[in-house]
């Protein structure tokens, strides 16, 4: 039995996966990254108010709540995780091609609500894959995950704001449909041919077969999973200061400090490659410390440098303050998703990212609506106040977490 163990255990030889599933995920995130720069020259051509341009990514992120669960549910009950992964890279991008057609409001609504859908199945998939290839080292692997998501939303700034010298923002969502379909063909190809020569753990194999009755009944238990609803609630919050500042800041950036879309791309990259630097050395450190010492601190420090960025105004300590947040605020999302997985049973992985990311989505759609009405109402220096309250938030909520100890074993007494 030990032997067995100990086999299933060292299993994963080859980070090889786990490059090619975060490569995906940057492509998931490049699409986000790039559609926040093209947010103000939207604005602008559309004549948008603030509160418009929030509400685009409230439809988005609220399109993707209602879609996560499902997302979730089908990861359990379906498998075939990496031919649910290619489909949901092709969604991401696609839409985004329509949006070049668009030349209302609500037609742009339509085209996000799409986004959010196709964007909200790759996490449930990806997310517990990772995590049951490689289950003593969760909080690595899944922050190279997110290492993949910031080097997205780093790199397609850069090169989106390039573009955007020669092109017009309509060509430019046309040309950026090239990158997601050459990875989701990759993803196809190399994760099917690859999992399908093993026998064991296989990720393109089907998932056991239960009873609707049966799932239903064991899906009942993560209602009543309170570290997992907490760390839902939490990640919420988190999010609502995350999506806040993606929307808000290039908006900020455009229209109060008067910079061009290229230099927009740089402040945005230099967020990114902070967190790129910040998330392994957040899972690492989750890893050996514990979630909750990284999770708290991370949380107050984010807090503070965003106080920190709107008090530096236009400074050159504004630069400083913006990657010392990308660099907080990034350190921590992998550590809550590996704490997420690690709250629920094997069995139900699928519905419980799907549960968390859920949340997180409703709190991502809220913030940039209501970011949007208290700039119309006061100035945008008051909105981002209201980040720094929303990280706060997300930190007292996690005050109330039981022990990773004790964690598990719910999470195993669950699954018994």
């Amino acid at each position: 039995m030990n032997t067995a163990t100990a086999s299933v255990t060292a299993a994963p030889q080859s980070f090889r996966e786990v490059w090619l599933i975060s490569a995906g995920h940057g492509l998931t995130h490049w699409y986000t990254a790039t559609f926040y720069l093209l947010l103000p020259l939207i604005g602008k051509e559309l004549g948008l108010s603030y509160t418009e341009i929030g509400l685009i990514m409230t439809v988005q992120h609220l399109a993707g709540a209602i879609s996560n669960l499902p997302g979730g549910v089908l990861v359990d009950t379906v498998g075939k995780k990496g031919y649910l992964m290619a489909t949901s890279l092709f969604w991401v991008g696609f839409p985004y091609a329509l949006m070049s057609l668009t030349h209302s409001f609500w037609m742009l609504l339509v085209c996000v609500t799409l986004v959010g859908v196709g964007n909200n199945l790759w996490h449930p998939a990806a997310i517990s894959t990772l995590a049951h290839r490689y289950p003593e080292r969760k909080g690595l692997v899944l922050s190279f995950h997110g290492m993949g998501g910031n080097v997205g939303e780093a790199v397609a700034p850069l090169v989106i704001g390039a573009l955007l010298a020669w092109y017009g923002w309509r060509s430019v969502v046309v040309l950026n449909v090239v990158p997601g379909l050459v990875m989701s063909a990759l993803i196809l190809l190399l994760l099917g041919a690859f999992s399908m020569s093993r026998e064991d753990g296989a990720i393109n194999v089907g998932a056991k077969a239960r009873g609707a009755r049966e799932y239903l009944r064991d899906f009942a238990t993560l209602l009543r999973n309170k570290a997992l609803i907490l760390i839902a609630c939490s990640s919420a919050f988190r999010t609502m200061t995350q999506t806040g500042l993606l929307t808000f800041l290039p908006v900020y950036l455009a229209y109060e400090l008067g910079y061009s879309p290229f230099l927009v791309g740089v402040f945005l990259t230099v967020l990114q490659l902070a967190g790129f630097i910040a998330a392994p050395i957040g899972g690492h450190l989750s890893d050996i410390m514990g979630r909750k010492r990284v999770i708290t601190a991370s949380m107050t420090m984010t807090a503070v440098m965003i106080v920190g960025m709107v008090l530096a105004g236009k400074s050159s300590a504004f630069v400083v303050f913006i990657a010392l947040v990308g660099f907080f605020l990034y350190a921590m999302r992998s550590v809550l998703q590996a704490w997420a997985v690690e709250s629920v049973p094997k069995n139900l992985t699928g519905a419980g990212v799907g549960l968390q990311f859920g949340v997180t989505a409703v709190g991502a759609g809220i913030s940039p609506a209501i970011f949007g009405m208290i700039a119309d109402a006061y100035d945008i220096y008051t909105g981002f106040y209201f980040l720094a309250g929303t990280i706060a938030c997300a930190n007292i909520l996690i005050f109330f977490m039981p022990s990773g100890k004790l964690v598990q074993a719910q999470a195993a007494a669950s699954a018994s």
